[in-house]
């Protein structure tokens, strides 16, 4: 599933260099504004900080919420509290677009997370191009050097990696890049099982240095809870958002995780 839906997310962007080429696309990356702060706005605090995601549809989920206004939703992410936004831009499983997150960029104060199955150069530069302030780079899906080569990229450009991770082994690879930001996600992206007990097993793993986030499996209060307790600085949020009033969703969460 995780080759599947990487060779479609690059697949798909290759038709947009077609029509829009990497110099063209530099060029506006490179104009945009200084990227926010992701580190600063997910630093471990007394509370746990939610980052919380516009999300239409999953593989293992199907049709979630039609979401027609990502800046309506995402303003009110923000009115209920969240620290971050993630936007899923990719369109063949998960509906998303890029002008979802220019979108939200547009509407937001908050750092903004392009979650999508990143693997070359072009992806990371129109994610600054569309705005972006974070990227996702999953290490599952990435050679150590191309690991290297996109986490490299994204510094440079001024934005932050969320560099996503299922084991130990690989929580290593991150460590061996110098992540500021370490995620566990509770979804295996080979099968789409989900295990809530894996980031309590690999958080002791993560270095100091870096922020801790959990990520899947969050339908209920209990869990942000049940992640706080393993550690964690930061949950990442999606279905529960999308399906319930993300306000009040987002307050009990929140009161959750203090």
């Amino acid at each position: 599933m995780l080759a599947d839906l990487t060779a479609g997310a690059v697949e798909d962007a290759e038709i947009r260099e077609s029509a829009r080429p990497l110099e063209v696309v530099e060029r506006i990356a490179l104009a945009q504004p200084p990227a926010r702060d992701a580190v600063a706005a997910l630093a471990p605090s007394d509370r746990v900080r939610i980052i919380a995601e516009v999300k239409r549809a999953s593989p293992s989920r199907g049709d979630l919420a039609e979401i027609p206004d990502p800046a309506h939703q995402a303003r009110l992410y923000e009115e209920g509290g969240a620290s971050a936004i993630s936007v899923l831009t990719e369109g063949r499983r998960f509906k998303g677009t890029l002008a979802d997150l220019e979108a939200v960029h547009a509407a937001v104060s908050l750092p903004v997370l392009r979650k999508d199955f990143i693997a070359t150069p072009y992806q990371v530069l129109e994610a600054r191009a569309a705005g972006a302030d974070l990227v996702l780079l999953i290490v599952a899906a990435l050679e150590q050097r191309d690991l290297v080569e996109l986490h490299a990229l994204t510094r440079e450009l001024g934005m932050t990696a969320l560099v996503e991770t299922h084991s130990a082994d690989e929580i290593e690879r991150a460590t061996d890049i110098g992540a500021e930001l370490i995620g566990v996600n509770a979804r295996n992206l080979s099968t789409f099982e989900l295990d809530r007990d894996l980031f309590g097993s690999l958080a002791e793993r993560i270095p100091s240095s870096a922020i801790k986030i959990a990520e899947s499996a969050v339908l209920a209060p209990a869990d942000v809870a049940h992640y706080r307790a393993a550690g964690a600085d930061v949950v990442l949020v999606g279905e529960a958002l999308v399906t319930r009033d993300p306000v009040s969703t987002l307050h009990a969460f929140l009161e959750a995780g203090s």
